[in-house]
């Protein structure tokens, strides 16, 4: 498994809170929140760079566009 950094872009996990829609007692209590980690798709990927093949951590995004970039 890759780690959980980009080595191009630096995205790294973030984190958010998670809504469980449940109320329980009176209808003016608020919905519980939970926190949750949005973690960034990561693959290992060799990517030729000035010549030389590097192994690299990249995100599906800069994939992309790294891809669109070669194809123009």
């Amino acid at each position: 498994m890759a780690s959980g950094r980009c080595d191009v872009c630096g995205k790294t996990t973030t984190f958010g809170r998670n809504i469980r829609h449940r109320h329980s007692g009176r209808w003016k209590r608020k919905a519980p929140r939970t926190s949750r980690k949005f973690k960034p798709n990561v693959h290992k990927r060799r990517v030729t760079i000035d010549g030389k093949t590097v192994r690299v951590n990249i995100c599906t995004s800069c994939m992309r566009t790294t891809l669109k970039r070669m194809a123009a």
